[in-house]
């Protein structure tokens, strides 16, 4: 693995590109956060005291051996740290586990490596020390631009440490990404785009804009049942992502999927791996991996709770708690449900090489008629501008 060890080294040097295959990525998920966010039903955990990062980095690496036996050899074409907060992890931690991927699979130089972290864990030396590990783009839990906005939100930091978070960051890795929620309650259409005008005057490369919404089992969904969260009714938050649409857009950030923006040659290669329909292998407490392999499409679920999780990597030597072996139909209609998001559309050979068959011609038809579907030559079908709107309306009628 090709390691630069400052932040000047850093600005120089390149991340491979997107060749347009589905490829091989790799997810290592780090469960545990500093406080759990109101609106989020991710598999995340707060411990109150410390975590034993040397019991988990071992268990890590036991797992990314066993996931390798189980994949085959491959040649990865980008990593994820996410969570939870991975930036609470030290960056030796990060090291053993970049480490581990390498020693286990092909790891081309310059290989994408993003690492989420939220902005009140930004820190000078542990930044360097991510990057000095392999990660060479950061994905910031930004959420907001408004401070009255991250106290509903349940976020720890305000809007003057989110951006000297923003600043460090980009003096430190080569790419960045931030993440903002919209769609909040009482927010105007005019309040949206001065916030999204200011984080796109932040010069990250890579927008991810999220419309939010209320989860099962989370507190905003028992504050929402009680009536004391109003959500934007259906025609305000299509204006709003219309609107995001426009603005991202007209600044050189266009829509590369339905939640996320880009500079042209900026789009998260481990992203496009999910929506491509591409093999990824997932570790960690509650990571989900696809890939082939034997002539079949493995599913693997780890167990999400982590001490748990950590006992039975002791046990067994992985901790995976389901598998499943997926059958065409199902390949078919997860490709479609992925392929739909992408503005580059759903690759038509591959979907009925995968599934046996082509799509419904009839029904196809009938989207293409009603506007919602589009052909890009004979070779790919998107979503419409309209129909991204109705996409799951979309997919519940192409499905098989």
């Amino acid at each position: 693995m090709t390691v630069w060890a400052s932040p000047e080294d850093a600005a120089r040097a390149t991340i491979n590109g997107d060749d347009g295959a589905p490829g091989f990525g790799v997810y290592l998920h780090w469960p545990f956060c500093a406080a759990k966010c109101p609106y989020c039903d991710f598999n995340s955990h707060v411990r109150h005291g410390p975590v034993d990062q040397a019991d988990f980095a071992a268990a890590y690496v036991a797992e990314i051996a066993h996931m390798r036996a189980l994949t085959g050899p491959r040649t990865v074409t980008s990593i994820f740290i996410g969570g939870g907060t991975p930036s609470l992890m030290a960056p030796e931690t990060v090291d053993t586990l970049l480490e581990a991927v390498a020693r286990s699979w092909s790891v081309p130089a310059g290989v994408e490596i993003t690492m989420e972290a939220n902005p009140q864990s930004a820190d000078a030396d542990r930044f360097a020390g991510y990057r000095s590990a392999g990660v060479n783009r950061l994905s910031l839990g930004v959420q907001a631009l408004d401070d009255a906005d991250l106290r509903f939100l349940g976020r720890l930091h305000d809007v003057a440490e989110a951006r000297a978070a923003i600043d460090l960051a980009r003096r430190t890795f080569p790419r960045l990404s931030f993440d903002l929620i919209y769609a909040r309650p009482g927010q105007t259409p005019e309040a949206w785009e001065g916030e999204l005008r200011q984080a796109i005057a932040l010069a990250a490369d890579h927008l991810s804009l999220y419309q939010l919404t209320i989860e099962d089992g989370t507190p905003f969904r028992t504050l929402h049942d009680a009536g004391r969260i109003a959500m934007p009714d259906g025609d305000l938050a299509g204006d709003l992502y219309a609107l995001t649409q426009d603005v991202t857009a007209a600044a050189g950030l266009p829509a590369y999927e339905i939640s996320n923006h880009a500079v042209p040659g900026a789009e998260s290669r481990h992203n496009l791996t999910y929506w491509r329909y591409g093999d990824n292998a997932g570790i960690g407490p509650g990571a989900h991996g696809r890939f082939d392999a034997d002539g079949a499409r493995r599913v693997t679920i780890t167990e999400p709770h982590p001490e748990t999780w950590l006992g039975r990597i002791a046990e067994h030597g992985h901790g995976i708690a389901e598998t499943e072996t997926l059958l065409a139909d199902a390949q078919a209609d997860e490709m479609l449900m992925m392929g739909l998001r992408l503005v580059e559309g759903l690759d038509l050979a591959r979907y009925e090489t995968l599934g046996g068959g082509p799509l419904p011609a009839d029904k196809l038809q009938a989207m293409i008629d009603l506007g919602m579907v589009e052909r890009l030559g004979n070779a790919r079908i998107r979503a419409t501008a309209r129909g991204r709107m109705v996409l799951d309306a979309i997919i519940a009628e192409l499905a098989r």
